[in-house]
């Protein structure tokens, strides 16, 4: 099984945490669907042997693209591509597109159920006025629960985003943002903490002395306590940043993490076949130029034996799942396992991670470090 990621790089505002590839100019949103569709037309021989499990509407904003736009690049998958009955369709959503019309919300939940979109990742981060102020955020917090209201009327299936380690966000306000976030029953949550980017405004407001720099030992503390929350509230936390109800982890992120196949479609999107990795251009005009003449703009890169296998670690310990260690004896060889085994005594001794049913997996005092431990289990060539 395999999915199609789709890149749409156009936004309202620029969240000042943001250093994703986005546009706030729409101008050429016409001519970028027609490319999106014209570039899985192109793409279509990588996934001959493939059948498409999932279909992802990232971004950018991809709720700025109407139902007409978004049913036509569906239409354009299965059109050229082998999919299942039922794929799980994503569409990552702001809580000002959703109900921007008032009355006509319900039409905008209606008509994306009709054009085969059965998930919603809403992107609320915070339900307190100051916190959306300082990320610069599109929506406000009336708008944000007003969105999931009528949303959970129509989709069961509904992820939203939190996050946590903002400057000034106390851990009462943390906790309420949690509950708030569990009193829609929503069955899954994706929670980040806040990242100062380089060259993001964000970056410059802090170095200016404007905005105080997020505090480590705060977000720590914070992560924990949405682990806790949640795990009580009987959700999975199945990946770092990410908890679901039993059945409603993301399938197309739950592929990336296990290392399959998928493919990206858009400006800046990322692909990944097993061997090799490709991106195309961070550019809506060169982009649009290059597909418009048949060509893919897109750099590819060759993965080593040891790429792969750092890249399986990095992934594998973010997950419940672990890394296998008859998986990379197999896949990389015997040298790797005692080396990987070796790397982490350390870390193990420390009870950051353990060994179970021959799988080294993190423990929960070592998630928060996950990324950390990872990096000191990768081989250098």
């Amino acid at each position: 099984m395999s999915g199609i990621y789709i890149h749409i790089p156009f936004c309202k505002q620029a969240c000042h945490y943001c250093d994703f590839y986005f546009s706030i100019s729409l101008k050429k949103k016409p001519e970028l669907v027609s490319c999106l569709i014209k570039e899985l037309e192109l793409r279509k021989a990588e996934f001959q042997d493939q059948v498409v499990q999932t279909i992802y509407f990232g971004g950018g904003t991809p709720s700025l693209l109407n139902s007409e736009e978004l049913q036509s690049i569906i239409q354009a998958v299965y059109l050229n591509y082998k999919v299942v009955s039922d794929p799980e369709i994503t569409l990552e959503s702001n809580p000002d597109d959703l109900t921007a019309d008032g009355a006509d919300v319900l039409t905008v939940f209606k008509s994306y159920k009709a054009i085969g979109i059965n998930r919603l990742s809403i992107g609320i981060q915070s339900f307190f006025e100051r916190d959306l102020k300082l990320m610069n955020r599109a929506h406000n917090a009336l708008e944000a629960k007003a969105c999931l209201e009528v949303a959970t009327q129509y989709f069961d299936n509904i992820s939203l985003d939190l996050i946590y380690g903002i400057p000034g966000l106390s851990h009462e306000d943390w906790m309420e943002n949690i509950d708030t976030a569990l009193s829609f029953n929503i069955p899954h949550i994706s929670s980040y903490a806040l990242t100062v980017e380089p060259k993001t405004a964000l970056d410059v407001f802090i170095e200016k002395g404007k905005v105080q720099a997020p505090d480590d030992a705060v977000a720590q503390e914070q992560f924990h306590m949405l682990i806790e929350k949640l795990e009580a509230a009987g959700f999975v936390h199945y990946e770092l940043s990410n908890f679901g109800k039993p059945e409603f982890f993301s399938k197309n992120n739950t592929a990336y993490w296990q290392g399959k196949r998928y493919i990206g479609i858009g400006p800046s999107a990322h692909s990944f076949d097993g061997k090799s990795r490709s991106w195309n251009v961070k550019n809506n005009s060169k982009y649009i130029q290059a597909i418009e003449k048949g060509e893919l703009p897109m750099e590819v890169e060759t993965l080593t034996k040891t790429d792969q296998y750092n890249e399986y670690v990095m992934t594998g310990l973010r997950t419940i799942w672990g890394v296998s260690l008859e998986k990379v004896a197999q896949d990389f060889g015997e040298t790797y396992r005692t080396y990987i085994l070796k790397q982490s005594e350390k870390h193990r001794n420390q009870q950051l991670l353990y060994i179970e049913d021959n799988k080294l997996i993190v423990t929960k005092k070592g998630k928060f470090l996950s990324d950390g431990i990872a990096s000191d289990l990768f081989k250098i060539d």
